[in-house]
């Protein structure tokens, strides 16, 4: 499958079903009045695949039966297996999902005070290769697509049994290098006729990605966008991401101007809060002159331990200094409870593997 894109080739010319989530609402209502049915049927089978989540044709009950033979003749529901489910103390819920190609990733359902939020991954492992991340240890597999990113969502709303109120594209992968995908995902759970959750409780995550910040500036829905900063030192941070090492500091300060300018939304910066690397005088120093004067928010995180690295979570005491010291310049700034990370499912512990025993 091409990378970020859906299949867009049919299945007589490749001998293979094609996966009716690929099909346009028009290539659905196309093949339905080929087959011989009245227009409704459109709306009742698109219904059924983004709303109900179906996972069988049988399901479609309210088809007749010889369509629903004729429809399973002819497509698939592609549909992801759960291959392995955790549950933290904290009523967090990790699943490693696996798609009919074999490829899986891993996604959390975070319920809290009766809402229910979900991080899902755009990418099956990750190129970017942050070292504070068990994704990118293992590199990049492929890119998901879009129907393969929304498929989580529905997996999770199911498991729970209760509606997602907000989605956090803050999984395995850097959904900027799959922008694509992970749009028309977002526009789908946005879609009234999809999940229908509200434009500014989807939230993107780029480790910084410039030329599509501002892509992403020009959309015109109120998707919300944080940015993984981690360091407002030019050298920590090519040590901690080289992945986005090319998208300097300055130019990254410049297109978030911008971005502001734009759309008048107020980003939030990501920063894992790492013993003695990015905790230092001079890295809160950096901090604050990076985001004093602007319309940010920033998002303190005590680092998560990832297995087989040597990097360390400050301390809270820490942590509250930071608080302190941006809210001196006037950046608003909260530490971030970490869920689930008894489970290996908090922010940058998520990878391909199995459940530990």
């Amino acid at each position: 499958m091409p990378s970020g894109t859906e299949k867009n080739h049919s299945p007589e010319q490749d001998g293979e079903m094609r996966d009716l989530h690929s099909l346009t609402r028009g290539e659905l209502a196309e093949l339905l009045s080929s087959l011989g049915q009245p227009s409704f049927r459109a709306k009742q089978v698109w219904d059924w695949v983004w709303s109900k989540n179906a996972q069988s044709f049988d399901e479609m009950t309210n088809l007749p039966k010889s369509l629903r033979d004729e429809l399973a003749g002819r497509l698939t529901l592609g549909g992801v297996e759960e291959v392995a489910r955790q549950v933290s103390v904290d009523g967090s819920r990790k699943y490693l999902l696996r798609f009919p190609d074999g490829v899986s990733v891993e996604c959390v359902g975070m319920p809290s005070r009766g809402k229910l939020s979900v991080c899902v991954s755009t990418q099956a492992g990750c190129a970017m290769g942050c070292a504070f991340c068990a994704t990118g240890g293992a590199g990049l597999t492929r890119s998901l697509s879009a129907s393969e990113i929304y498929e989580q969502v529905m997996h999770v709303r199911d498991d729970f049994n209760a509606r997602v109120t907000s989605v956090v594209f803050m999984g395995q992968g850097e959904p900027f290098m799959n922008y694509d995908a992970t749009l028309a995902a977002m526009r789908r759970l946005n879609d009234p006729e999809g999940a229908g959750i509200g434009a500014r409780h989807l939230t993107v995550s780029t480790c910084g990605v410039i030329p599509q910040i501002m892509r992403f500036a020009n959309e015109p829905e109120q998707f919300t966008l944080a940015i993984s900063l981690h360091s407002a030192v030019q050298r920590t941070r090519n040590t901690l991401m080289p992945g986005v090492r090319k998208y300097s500091l300055i130019n990254l300060y410049n297109v978030m101007g911008e971005y502001v300018a734009k759309t008048g939304r107020r980003p939030t910066y990501e920063y894992a809060l790492i013993g003695g690397v990015n905790d230092t005088e001079s890295e809160l120093q950096a901090l604050c002159d990076f985001c004093e004067g602007t319309l940010a928010h920033v998002n303190l995180i005590q680092l998560n331990e990832v297995e087989g690295s040597k990097l360390r979570p400050s301390t809270d005491l820490r942590a509250q200094d930071f608080v302190r010291r941006l809210a001196a310049v006037g950046v608003e700034a909260t530490v971030r409870n970490s869920r689930g990370s008894d489970i290996d499912a908090a922010c940058g512990q998520l990878k391909q593997r199995l459940a530990r025993s």
